[in-house]
């Protein structure tokens, strides 16, 4: 049955508006081209869309011959202001941009929590409001929280998580009281990243994938045949509680120490690292382990630059630790902490040479740079392979995603030189085929996704044909 008039000019019409948010200005002829429509039918889509206020002439084109086909047009950006949040356990971070997604101001803060919900609620909305007046715009149409914890898939609200502080919970509440006109929406955070590597990032010819998230904690976000799985309760990629072998417990309901978290936390990880002896400082709000996977890949490189032999993590290490290495990382400021454990813990990718201290297997090809060693660089990198790998291999085993991408400040730390190792170790471990890719966001990715989030809300809004 074929499409009424008023059908098939709002499908016009919005495919046009979709080229130009993906294209930017275009002109007339252009329009014409990409869409395969007739000429009259882009003249009048063009003139409907530049009188409801949704395009204007922007410009002109380079074109020798002046004309209506010259002019270039583009949507309204100022038709609508969006908001874009990344609340972490610390602090937030806030942008504001246009309908396009151009970004007009930004700003972080860090946030005390033991000083009280209330105030640190407050912070958090006064830095919005603070960004929306810098950003020279009046009043938000959409706002896009990325949040650690787990969204209600029926309610879109923050569930109540163990561990989270109480003023995430409530700063949506405070938003919506202040911000009364605007649409509020929040989404964990670990989807959202998935969310703007797909779109901008590193699986963006992928529709199915995994993203693993490396940062201050863990976390997995699942995209199976272009649509974001979340479950039944909205739990889906929480990764941090999967049981794994070599940790002293199970974990609970409440905690995930003794999970993957306690091989893959941002805290075990640096613990990781300091045990093989790589040293680094980490400028700036970023996980600490995310500078010492860094540091640990600059040295490595330099090395083979130099002509030293690394192995390059084509082999995996020992599983065992010696008497008196503590495997298990102390504290982090996620969630899900891990505790320190016994002398015998067993953990992948910890290994006796790391147990003996900071740098204790040296060779005379090692060069000393920032105080680590090329071997123990080499060698910490294989551990931390290791660990992730039991990750990776379980996510391949239940979801066959043919794709893992290391996301993260850690995942983008560790770049190619920690995906090819840990991708060598899959392949060990599963008949599965499964690519594993650096991320090529970061920490950035979930206000990114927060923004592309808003955007996509709003532009369903704004770009909705009037009701008759």
């Amino acid at each position: 049955m074929p499409a009424s008039p008023s059908t098939a000019r709002a499908i016009n019409d919005r495919l046009a508006l979709g080229l130009l948010q993906q294209e930017g200005p275009l002109t007339a002829g252009q329009l014409k081209k990409l869409t395969g429509l007739s000429r009259p039918t882009v003249a009048d889509l063009v003139e409907r869309l530049t009188d409801s206020g949704l395009v204007t002439v922007v410009g002109e084109a380079g074109e020798t011959r002046r004309g209506p086909n010259a002019k270039l047009y583009g949507i309204v950006a100022d038709r609508a202001h969006l908001a874009a949040l990344d609340v972490r356990t610390e602090g937030v971070a806030v942008l504001v941009s246009d309908l396009v997604g151009e970004v007009l101001a930004e700003a972080a803060l860090p946030i005390a929590g033991e000083n009280g919900t209330g105030p640190a609620v407050e912070q958090a909305v006064a830095l919005v409001e603070r960004v929306l007046k810098e950003a020279g715009a009046d009043r938000l149409h959409t706002v896009g929280i990325g949040a650690p914890g787990l969204i209600d898939p029926a309610s879109g609200d923050l569930r109540d998580s163990s561990g989270l502080p109480e003023w995430h919970r409530q700063l949506v509440a405070a938003l919506q009281e202040r911000l009364p006109s605007a649409r509020v929406r929040v989404e964990n955070e670990t989807n959202l990243a998935a969310l703007a590597e797909q779109r901008e990032g590193a699986a963006r010819d992928h529709d199915t994938f995994v993203l693993l998230w490396l940062g201050h904690g863990t976390g997995a976000a699942v995209v199976l045949d272009g649509t974001l799985r979340r479950g039944a309760s909205g739990g889906t990629g929480e990764i941090g509680f999967l049981p794994v072998p070599g940790t002293t417990a199970l974990p609970k309901a409440t905690d995930c120490d003794g999970g993957f978290h306690s091989l893959a936390g941002g805290a075990a990880i640096a613990r990781l690292a300091e045990e093989h002896g790589v040293r680094g400082d980490t400028p700036g709000p970023e996980p600490r382990a995310a500078g010492l996977v860094r540091e640990a890949v600059r040295v490595v490189r330099e090395a083979r630059a130099g002509g030293t032999a690394v192995s390059g993590g084509t082999a995996a290490t020992s599983v065992t630790t010696a008497a008196g290495a503590s495997s298990v990382a102390r504290g982090t400021a996620e969630p899900c902490a891990t505790a320190t454990g016994p002398a015998e813990t067993v953990i992948p990718g910890t290994t006796a040479t790391s147990a003996a201290g900071p740098g204790a297997a040296t060779g005379p090809a090692e060069a000393l740079t920032a105080g680590t060693t090329a071997s123990a660089a080499d060698r910490f990198l294989d551990a931390l392979a290791d660990r992730l790998a039991v990750g990776v291999a379980s996510v391949a085993a239940v979801l066959d995603p043919g794709c893992v991408v290391l996301g993260g400040e850690i995942g983008l730390a560790g770049g190619e030189d920690l995906a090819a190792r840990v991708a060598a170790r899959v392949r060990r471990m599963s008949p599965l085929p499964t690519e594993v890719r650096p991320g090529l966001l970061g920490g950035a990715a979930v206000l990114r996704g927060a923004l592309l989030t808003a955007r996509d809300r709003a532009q369903d809004e704004v770009f909705a044909p009037p009701e008759r």
